[in-house]
């Protein structure tokens, strides 16, 4: 179905791979206008309930944008480029399905801004990240000046964008950009596991969550709580919210519907 992208499905969770091992998996054109194809195609899918993200190969989770692709552009094209892959990290957050990478390698640059993107990201030991744009006389274009500040403070922010120094696995999670750390022969189990795990609670509740968090970070904290309160009450509308309450005092595994 895609040219450099490997999609399966499975038990309600869809595993997306970005399959271009020999070029460490980066970013081009090709490869967003895909990524982008199948992140809009999942969204509809019903029987998706989470995604996986991660990258083909031993080497690399996405080991940045195509620099061979991106040395010739002009202004006009970089601007286009840097669009289109703001674009693709937005979509990710606005998926009403958790998102999570599954950071197998190296994440540098555009792959590290992509794994930001998704909800949460488990990593493989040997992984190294690093927004390492300055060192090629550019910044980051896929919303790392911007997620990498939210997310680890504006100071650990400036440090590894203004060096462009890499950092390992271990260190990124005592930061917070990572959840876990695992053995890599361990990765994929453990990321599965969890989703599993995601997959069998309820679409409504785990789609309601996801917004009620994601919108509530640009709100002020008394705008988030009320946002949240208007979430919670209507879930009481929803035949997931009967079933799962029902289950719970008969003391059996609840059967969500979706509705």
């Amino acid at each position: 179905m895609y040219e450099d992208l490997l999609l399966e499905k499975k038990d309600g969770i869809a595993l997306l791979q970005i399959n271009r091992p020999k070029a460490m998996n980066s970013l081009n054109d090709a490869v967003l206008d895909q990524l982008l194809h199948a992140f809009e195609v999942l969204v509809l899918d019903r029987e998706v309930r989470v995604v996986v993200l991660t990258g083909a190969g031993e080497k690399a989770f996405v080991a940045g944008a195509d620099i061979a692709e991106m040395k010739s552009l002009n202004v006009e094209q970089a601007l286009a480029f840097s669009r289109k892959g703001q674009q693709l990290v937005q979509l990710i957050g606005k998926v009403p399905k958790p998102v999570i990478a599954a950071v197998n390698g190296f994440a540098l640059g555009g792959g590290l801004e992509l794994a930001m993107a998704c909800d949460f990201a488990y990593a493989a030991e040997k992984t190294k990240i690093g927004l390492p744009e300055v060192t090629l006389g550019i910044i980051p274009g896929f919303g790392g000046t911007q997620s990498m500040a939210r997310l680890i403070g504006r100071s650990r922010a400036n440090e590894l964008i203004f060096s462009g120094r890499l950092i390992t696995a271990a260190e990124a999670k005592n930061w917070g950009l990572f959840c876990a750390v695992f053995p890599a022969q361990n990765l994929m189990a453990e990321v599965m596991a969890t989703a599993a795990q995601i997959a069998g609670n309820s679409r409504l509740g785990v789609a309601h969550a996801k917004d009620a968090v994601k919108s509530g970070l640009e709100m002020s904290v008394a705008e988030g709580m009320g946002y949240e309160a208007l979430h919670f009450a209507s879930l009481f509308a929803t035949l997931d919210q009967k079933e799962g309450m029902t289950a719970f005092l008969e003391k059996r595994k609840p059967a969500f519907v979706g509705a």
